[in-house]
């Protein structure tokens, strides 16, 4: 019986739903349901094994493919070619819309046939998006704090089409990366988000926004994280903020045990972290990304030097090495491989 390494990460709870296993399985074996991320760790009935002897092939790519298995990297920023803040006059943007802007100039030039990502209704609850027009990216505007299995989405384009773009978060990155690196070429393009945490969508709007906000989900148009603070804006134009702490607890397990705050293997990270409000920080990590973010570049406005700049985004990236390295490392000693680390 085959005995996939990913086994050991979905049952010591650590799992972090990118979907990278779920998009490149040959044999189908693994599926994950929407909401796969609410488990036990001891109930894997979100994830179906079949009956594994006959549905595994046992050729191991899922393990190649796990951002957990893979590890995390001690300096996130050893790869970053430039940094600077940005931002585009498109209207109805979460900060500065940069992410937008770069997803459109994709498909209007053809870089990519279609990008991976997330778009959210009324009640924030997620849906996984395949985006092949310009137009579609506007279903994609503003940040969600609730999470969704991206990469498992991959799994139709990679039939469909050559050339393929990913928006996630870091884990999602870090998959994508993995897929590239081991498994499938057709992705092209990678543009991570900045994140700390992110939440399951119940704890978010039966638990968090009701009872820690005073908020009816509904009711909030906007979600945020800044100045020590975790921000709800409602429809009637007014701003509701606890402090970070009240909050963080929440956040799904996987994300204590995450090491990756700006999403290192991304072509270009992007946030609203070190820059002006209404601005974008931005960090150019690979060639590919330089020549990216020339599709946009005399189309936005730029900011050479942004305060309180790289200090800032180098300090939370900091205080989350420290808050989840200790937990990360604690679940590798129960592993029985030893890829795993913060190297």
């Amino acid at each position: 019986m085959a005995h996939p390494k990913i086994l050991e990460v979905i049952e010591n709870d650590v799992c972090t739903a990118c979907g990278a296993c779920v998009a490149a399985c040959p044999a189908g074996a693994i599926i994950m349901n929407k909401h796969a991320e609410v488990r036990d760790p001891d109930n894997l009935e979100l994830y179906v094994q079949g009956a594994a002897p006959d549905v595994c092939e046992g050729c191991l790519t899922c393990g190649r493919l796990c951002p957990v298995i893979d590890g995390y990297v001690d300096d996130e920023f050893a790869n970053v070619k430039e940094f600077f803040g940005a931002k585009s006059s498109i209207p109805g943007q979460q900060d500065g819309g940069i992410t937008s802007i770069l997803a459109k100039a994709l498909l209007e030039t053809g870089t990519v046939d279609c990008i991976v990502g997330i778009a959210k209704d009324d009640k924030w609850g997620t849906e996984l998006i395949v985006m092949t027009k310009p137009e579609d990216v506007d279903r994609t505007t503003g940040t969600k704090y609730t999470y969704d299995s991206v990469l498992s989405a991959l799994k139709e384009p990679f039939e469909k089409y050559d050339k393929i773009g990913v928006i996630g978060v870091p884990c999602q990155a870090h998959g994508a990366r993995l897929i590239v690196e081991n498994s499938n070429d057709k992705i092209v393009v990678i543009l991570g988000l900045l994140c700390m945490e992110s939440f399951y969508h119940d704890v978010m709007t039966e638990k968090i926004v009701p009872e820690v906000m005073g908020l009816k989900a509904e009711d909030v148009v906007k979600m945020d994280f800044g100045k020590g603070k975790f921000w709800n804006y409602t429809k009637d134009g007014e701003a509701h903020s606890v402090k970070i702490p009240e909050v963080a607890h929440y956040a799904r397990n996987p994300c204590h045990n995450c090491c990756d705050y700006t999403s290192v293997s991304a072509d270009i990270s992007l946030g609203s972290v070190g820059t002006p409000d209404g601005w974008n920080c931005v960090l150019i990590r690979t060639e590919e990304g330089k020549k990216i973010f020339d599709l946009i570049r005399d189309k936005v406005e730029i900011m050479e030097d942004p305060k309180p700049g790289m200090d800032l985004i180098k300090k939370l990236a900091k205080m989350k090495h420290d808050n989840n390295s200790g937990h990360y490392l604690e679940v590798c000693e129960k592993f029985t491989f030893d890829e795993c680390g913060i190297h």
